[in-house]
């Protein structure tokens, strides 16, 4: 990777493409302390004290802090992150959506137009609701129409502002331009989180424990890292053979090829979605003041992850494993909805293509489905063990950190990807050089 990036700076266009995105990221950085006006600063973290569950620490980690702080990007980049969600499950639903995706350039403009609109209507209604909602409880230091007014227009123009940054360095920077909004403010709580670590493992412990400590600490990071670079890169490749035919005067086809299936079909989605659904009904009875009481106080503490494997009240790691079982069912479910092995096996016969020892048409769609299935599973185990290790060492331990498996996988995944558009950027400048030459 350093090499990589060593090369890339000595060469002028990819450097200064570097250097915007790190001017970007920049702004990003100082935009995440600027204050929203009229606003108590410290209101949330006063606000988040004082909440037994760990519902938006999740949320908190993803904006870089902005949100704790109420910066002006407080909402940050996840009104876009919903709305691209959102509008992928459209385009499987509606049609006239599809249609637009299989036009090619034109029909994946309109869709990131759509989605743009979606962003800022999201946007306009989550900060809409923070004015009014919070406002009257302490967050707005004059509770009156003004304030609330423009709580609403900075917040909307920051989570705006942000996507259009996004957008701005997936064309004039290194690309992957919303995922390394993403990934920028995850890294900013990093350092924080260490500190945490270290205050809690190492320091004033005798010199062989606090060095025990250190190690196991990044043994275990070091091991979940290397888990999730597998479960990114780990692919099946299923073979394709393509039967030769007459064109013209001449014999074409023939060629073998392949379809690449990714152990982590879904991605980070299925823990998205399943941290999502478990921590709704805290978030909600968090927002009305209900701590509750009798068997919903207990249901209210099982979705909360910071009771999972807790040695003292081992009774709500129950919650645990409903998170593994929603992690594994919206691994199949989000599969299911953007690979369609019917339609690829239809599209190999037309092309003339077959799997070595299957019979074109249902027999391929199938065997895909039977291999899909069993790769699936496995990515869903892998992603597993990387989202639960954190729970478990938080339970039994104490390690409290704002990021999880659920960033490391982002910030890994999104670092091979960019380093590998860097490589290719590289690779084809030096095609050009070699025909010019």
């Amino acid at each position: 990777m350093f090499t990589t990036l060593k090369n890339a700076f000595k060469i002028k266009e990819i450097r200064n493409k570097l250097l915007f995105t790190f001017g970007m990221l920049v702004v990003i950085r100082l935009g995440s302390q600027l204050p929203v006006p009229g606003v108590d600063r410290h209101y949330f973290s006063r606000w988040f004290a004082q909440q037994t569950g760990d519902a938006f620490n999740f949320f908190d980690a993803f904006t870089g802090g902005s949100f704790l702080n109420m910066s002006i990007l407080a909402l940050n980049i996840t009104p876009y992150i919903t709305s691209s969600i959102i509008m992928q499950l459209l385009t499987i639903a509606i049609p006239k959506l599809e249609e637009m995706q299989k036009e090619g350039e034109d029909g994946r403009k309109k869709i990131a137009s759509i989605t743009r609109y979606v962003t800022v209507g999201l946007a306009l209604i989550e900060s809409t609701a923070m004015a009014f909602y919070f406002g009257g409880g302490g967050l707005l230091e004059v509770n009156n129409l003004f304030n609330k007014l423009t709580v609403i227009a900075a917040l909307t123009a920051g989570s705006a502002f942000l996507m259009w940054i996004g957008e701005r360095i997936t064309e004039k920077g290194v690309g992957n331009g919303i995922s390394i909004v993403l990934i920028i403010n995850i890294i900013s709580r990093i350092p924080q989180d260490i500190a945490g670590l270290f205050d809690r493992f190492v320091r004033g412990k005798a010199i062989a424990v606090g060095a025990v400590a250190a190690i196991v600490i990044l043994a275990v990071i070091l091991a979940m890292v290397v888990l999730v670079i597998i479960l990114n890169d780990g692919v099946r490749k299923i073979p394709v053979q393509y039967a030769k035919k007459v064109q013209g005067r001449k014999m074409v086809g023939g060629q073998m090829s392949s379809i690449p299936l990714k152990i982590n079909t879904a991605g980070v989605i299925p823990i998205i979605f399943a941290s999502s659904l478990m921590q709704l009904p805290v978030i909600l009875c968090s927002f009305f003041g209900y701590s509750g009481s009798g068997v919903w106080g207990h249901i209210l503490k099982g979705l909360s992850s910071s009771n999972w494997c807790n040695p003292n009240e081992p009774v709500y790691t129950i919650g645990l494993l409903v998170y593994v079982v929603l992690v594994i069912f919206f691994a199949y479910f989000y599969t299911s909805i953007t690979f369609n092995p019917i339609e690829i096996a239809e599209n190999m016969k037309k092309q003339g293509g077959f799997i070595p020892g299957i019979r074109p048409g249902k027999p391929t769609s199938e065997y895909l489905t039977k291999i899909l299935n069993y790769i699936i599973f496995i990515g869903a185990v892998g992603l597993t063990i990387v989202c639960v290790i954190p729970f478990v060492f938080s339970g039994i331990f104490g390690a409290q950190v704002s990021f999880g498996g659920t960033s490391l996988i982002i910030i890994v995944s999104v670092v091979l990807e960019t380093m590998k558009q860097i490589e290719s950027q590289m690779l084809v400048r030096n095609y050009k050089g070699f025909l010019n030459d």
